[in-house]
């Protein structure tokens, strides 16, 4: 069977990871979480002091050490899962934490990291047999892919559902704050300048606001051989 390019665009919070995820590994592709690249720089900024007191970035001294930054993932041999790994360490957990995720979004709209991370990206997919999840895969990183899909869900059951994940984990949590957090990423998403979020033309929607985890992924699975019978 021909192999393609899977791009799940969407909205944070929206569940795109875990239909990617259970996806790639269903039918033997690879996945990459884009998002995971975008929170290792926004990890790495923060450790090395680039947010100023007000949360603004020190965009000349990000650019300088750009080079810095080496990002792999790595599957783990328990969960059968792709794990990220920044500069050799593994941070799956510290870049899905609040502080991460309050600043994410501005650094995804700096230009030079976007430019960095899209030809990685772009690099990663040119054997295709790929599944990735993000917000500009189907416009910007891959627009030939054979199979775009776009998610969304309410901004409510977003925020729960981040909540209950954050919980899961035994890591701090307040629903109101993620709730507002969910609220202005949507919003910085999609009016950044550079690569904003939207709905490619060709790009089929999924509203996943009140469906189970075992719908999503059916819904995906026929998706998928839908594309791949008419390749």
């Amino acid at each position: 069977m021909k192999k393609i390019i899977i791009a799940i665009d969407g909205f944070s919070s929206c569940g795109k990871s875990t239909m990617a995820k259970e996806l790639a590994k269903e039918i033997g592709y690879i996945y990459v979480d884009t998002g995971a690249m975008y929170r290792s720089v926004t990890l790495f900024a923060l450790r090395a002091g680039l947010f100023d007191a007000d949360g603004n970035i020190q965009r000349e001294e990000l650019r300088d050490r750009m080079h810095e930054i080496d990002i792999s993932f790595r599957l783990n041999p328990d969960t059968k899962r792709p794990e990220t790994f920044l500069n050799g360490e593994n941070v799956e957990r510290e870049i899905r934490s609040m502080e991460v995720s309050e600043r994410v979004s501005p650094i995804a709209a700096v230009d030079f990291v976007r430019a960095a991370l899209v030809a990685q990206q772009q690099r990663m997919g040119r054997e295709k047999g790929l599944v990735m999840d993000g917000r500009d895969i189907g416009t910007v990183v891959f627009p030939q892919a054979e199979l775009k899909i776009f998610v969304t869900a309410t901004a409510e059951v977003r925020a729960q559902r981040r909540f209950d994940e954050l919980q899961e984990k035994g890591m701090p949590a307040c629903y109101d704050e993620i709730l507002r957090n969910v609220q202005e990423r949507d919003y910085i998403d999609s009016h950044r300048e550079v690569s904003p979020l939207r709905k490619a033309a060709d790009a089929i929607e999924l509203d996943n606001s009140h469906l189970t985890l075992a719908q999503q992924q059916e819904w995906l699975r026929q998706r998928y051989l839908e594309a791949v019978g008419s390749v």
